[in-house]
């Protein structure tokens, strides 16, 4: 087992598989409790991962992109408290589409789920995280406007770029509040999203993000960082 997480009790929006699955795995495996969402109702990886390590992991479920049913959780999960609440939420689209050439119900697509509705998770859900804990979201390097120097991804790279603008506004909203908030970017990793293309495995990134999330604990206010703790330019 690997050294225990500061983080003991995990709220983790987005796991039915790949990255978030594999988060929950993680914080599982470092000693925590987690409770963790699937948006529809069908059996998941996650629900396997269930299988195999029992009451440590609850599912929820949750289509963050609708709010009837974001509201629906809030009730649920009550007065509950958590130390780190992990908005893991991303769709792609075609890399080569451009504003030229992407239909606009596509376009909304991706605002609507990478930034607004993970932002919507955190204004719901904020009160949950204790006052010394964590919220996090997972964004991208590609939201980086400062390392975007090659192009392509261009919706995309616009969707995590509002959803770290978005972010901002929450925290300077908030200051002088006392919980850490952290953006996030797991580097290219080979899932549904990534694609076979992808350089690293999932395993080379969610590890390593796990404890770059466990090591920012007492140190509050935002930051963006990537996978191995490195802070991501703007």
């Amino acid at each position: 087992m690997r050294i225990g997480s500061p983080n003991k009790t995990v709220l983790l929006i987005g796991a039915s598989r790949g990255l978030g699955c594999a988060i929950a795995a993680e914080y599982v495996e470092r000693g925590a409790r987690v409770v963790a969402t699937v948006r529809g109702f069908g059996r998941t990886p996650l629900h396997e991962l269930q299988d195999s390590v029992g009451e440590r992991l609850e599912i929820e479920q949750v289509d963050i992109t609708a709010p009837e049913q974001v509201r629906a959780l809030q009730e649920r999960l009550g007065m509950r408290m958590f130390d780190l609440l992990f908005v893991n939420a991303g769709v792609a689209n075609d890399p080569d589409e451009t504003p030229a050439t992407i239909a606009t119900e596509e376009f909304n697509r991706l605002m609507v789920t990478n930034a607004l509705s993970p932002m919507r998770m955190i204004e719901s859900l904020g009160d949950l995280v204790s006052r010394e804990g964590t919220i996090a979201i997972m964004s991208s390097g590609q939201g980086s406007i400062a390392n975007n120097e090659r192009g392509g991804f261009e919706i995309y790279r616009a969707s995590k770029s509002a959803l770290n603008q978005l972010m901002r506004s929450y925290a300077a909203r908030t200051r002088g509040d006392s919980r850490i908030l952290l953006l996030l970017a797991p580097g290219w990793v080979k899932t549904e999203v990534g694609g076979p293309d992808a350089p690293l495995t999932i395993g080379d990134s969610i590890p390593n993000l796990v404890t770059t999330i466990d090591a920012q604990h007492g140190h509050p206010g935002l930051q963006y960082l990537d996978y191995l703790g490195k802070t991501v330019p703007w």
